[in-house]
């Protein structure tokens, strides 16, 4: 499941992902890094996973289409949490994007919110 969070910042899309992630999770972000790119900015992505165990085989699919389609589209992606993704889901993205990524324990969400530029105020 991908929740968006409220956006309090015009270039940031803010997600939190539990579980498997499906293809419908994924279309849910197209909107909001469209919404981002016809204001003529770069999308800064702020990804937390709690209890996240990956996608199913059409949300991975989905998932490289839309990282390959925008891939000089982000400026920053700040990843938050467990320690047994930071080096796999860093490695997986790097290919897909120009984009400066950052791994962030859960107990640095903050200080991954202040990285990406994410007003908590």
């Amino acid at each position: 499941m991908l929740q968006i969070i409220e956006l309090k910042e015009k270039n940031i899309v803010a997600t939190k992902a539990s579980g498997k992630l499906r293809k419908e999770d994924i279309e849910k972000i197209h909107p909001l890094i469209h919404a981002i790119l016809d204001k003529g900015m770069k999308v800064r992505w702020y990804f937390e996973m709690d209890n996240f165990t990956g996608w199913d085989l059409p949300g991975l699919w989905e998932d490289l289409k839309m990282d390959t389609a925008h891939a000089r589209d982000y400026e920053k992606i700040a990843m938050v949490g467990d320690k047994k993704w930071q080096n796999w889901i860093t490695q997986f993205m790097k290919p897909f994007t120009k984009a400066e990524i950052k791994y962030f324990n859960l107990d640095q969400k903050e200080e991954a919110k202040n990285w990406i530029g994410y007003n908590t105020k």
